[in-house]
């Protein structure tokens, strides 16, 4: 196939999308940047994902060229917490409702039209959904006018993958040399496709933002942690060397964005973690948060 923009169309499929209820770690900021690169070099491009109950179901960006899909509102407006919340009836609802409509919607009309369709599917999430694709797409006749895709960005999730569903519909891709190692240990051999970042990510910082937001800090160190409550994510590994850093002097802030994971509630996680080493939690709301509508973010004070 011969990808062209006027002749290919690029479908993504993700839990984590560009809404701030629906990013919780960097699959949302890759999606997001992957997604308007793609619409910005010319391409027809659908982003599905696990979007804010509040916004349209179907919204165009970018000149009309990145069409935002909004699945399992439905069910986000039971679930206020962000993307994972009532994360398992999302999953059932996505992989009942999401193939069919691609299919009908989106991919039909462009073969119709004569037009290619390259559909990315990322994290295990979407696993069963891109089977469920691919086996709908043989019974139209239209399998090999799509080509699907897999992406890894991590192991979690691996064990509830079936891997010979998935290799049979789909070829694997990951974004690490380093994630290629690991997937050998499930038995499967990805292409590596570099993670990438948007090119206005690595400009030079505004300086004057940067003293502001020093300022506003006031403190040695001014951290980040973003991502689910879970052990995976090294959350007790970065409190500790938050804690590491304050016994030797420092005065330290760690801003966090987690989930409503277990480890997020119980005695040994983060931020009980933090009170031991002598710090205090503040919960703070993002300004563009509807009271109410998100959880607010554990935030590290003066450790």
């Amino acid at each position: 196939m011969i990808f062209k923009p006027d002749r290919t169309i690029f479908v993504l499929l993700s839990f984590e999308g560009p809404d701030q209820y629906s990013q919780a770690g960097g699959l949302g900021v890759r999606v997001k940047g992957l997604s308007r690169s793609l619409a910005r070099m010319g391409y027809d491009t659908h982003l599905y994902f696990v979007g804010d109950p509040e916004l349209p179901g179907e919204e165009s960006q970018e000149g009309g060229n990145l069409h935002l899909h909004r699945w399992c509102q439905w069910i986000s407006a039971q679930h206020r917490g962000g993307v994972y919340e009532g994360e398992e009836g999302k999953i059932r609802d996505w992989n009942a409702s999401l193939p069919a409509s691609l299919i009908d919607n989106v991919i039909t009309p462009a073969t119709v039209a004569g037009n290619n369709v390259v559909i990315l599917g990322e994290e295990w999430h979407t696993s069963w959904s891109m089977g469920l694709i691919s086996n709908g797409l043989y019974v139209r006749g239209l399998r090999d006018r799509v080509v699907m895709m897999w992406n890894a960005n991590n192991t979690f999730g691996f064990n509830r993958i079936d891997w010979n569903s998935l290799t049979l519909s789909t070829t694997l891709t990951t974004v690490s040399r380093y994630m290629k190692f690991k997937m050998w240990d499930s038995g499967q051999n990805p292409i590596v496709i570099p993670n990438g970042i948007p090119r206005e990510s690595i400009a030079d910082a505004d300086q004057a933002a940067v003293g502001e937001l020093r300022a506003a800090a006031d403190a040695d160190h001014f951290c980040f942690k973003v991502g689910r409550f879970d052990p995976d994510k090294r959350w007790l590994m970065a409190v500790a060397a938050a804690a590491y850093l304050k016994r030797r002097g420092n005065s330290i802030k760690l801003l966090m964005r987690g989930g409503r994971e277990p480890h997020g509630a119980t005695w040994n996680t983060p931020l009980s973690r933090i009170e031991t080493a002598h710090g205090s939690v503040r919960c703070v709301r993002s300004p563009a948060a509807a009271p109410g509508k998100q959880p607010c973010t554990p935030t590290a004070r003066s450790m």
